[in-house]
């Protein structure tokens, strides 16, 4: 996690981006069973003493890939997070490609909050989630997050590593954008 805050004066702009992440190391687990999963089905194509017909041999084949790439590529997404705020927009980014990615402009932000226990168990697992009650989320790990309250109405949560900074962060954008707001 970095925090880059500089200011130019008291009261001026920033003039650096405050980039911040959350890594789930047990997520990894996860990948090396969606990896085995693929090896069996490679190995029951290529050297198969299996002898009760095509058919079964070519379903157990393409269950064990298909089910191993789900499993790898699932958990490689949400390995980690990245939550990047610079001068204008929120961004946060998952995985190693990127991707899903969401990019939120400060102007549609009424409010950020400290959560100091996210946990997948509240959210319904890890990943990127959805809940009418509590909004949309994206969680890797247990642990301190950013609640972003949108001007929507909706809510955003997010887990990272130093959450109280980028909530102090936000809210000191925020105040900067709009000079009468009280967060």
């Amino acid at each position: 996690m970095r925090d880059h805050r500089s200011r130019s004066g008291e009261h001026g702009p920033y003039s650096e981006v405050w980039t911040g992440r959350a890594t789930a190391r047990f997520q990894w687990l996860l990948a090396l069973i969606g990896a085995a999963c693929m090896a069996l089905g490679i190995g029951l194509a290529v050297d198969s003493a299996w002898t009760s017909g095509g058919a079964p041999l070519a379903m157990a084949v393409v269950g064990c890939i298909a089910a191993g790439l789900l499993v790898l590529f699932g958990t490689l997404a949400f390995v980690h997070v990245a939550l990047r705020v610079d001068e204008d927009h929120l961004e946060v980014r998952c995985g190693h490609i990127g991707v899903p990615r969401r990019r939120i402009p400060l102007s549609h932000v009424a409010g950020a909050e400290f959560a100091p226990h996210v946990t997948p168990r509240h959210w319904g697992g890890w990943g990127y989630r959805w809940r009418p009650e509590k909004g949309t989320a994206v969680v890797v790990r247990r642990g301190e997050g950013v609640i972003l309250r949108l001007a929507d109405g909706h809510t955003f949560t997010v887990t990272v590593d130093d959450a109280e900074a980028a909530v102090r962060v936000i809210r000191d954008r925020l105040r900067l954008g709009r000079p009468d707001a009280k967060l």
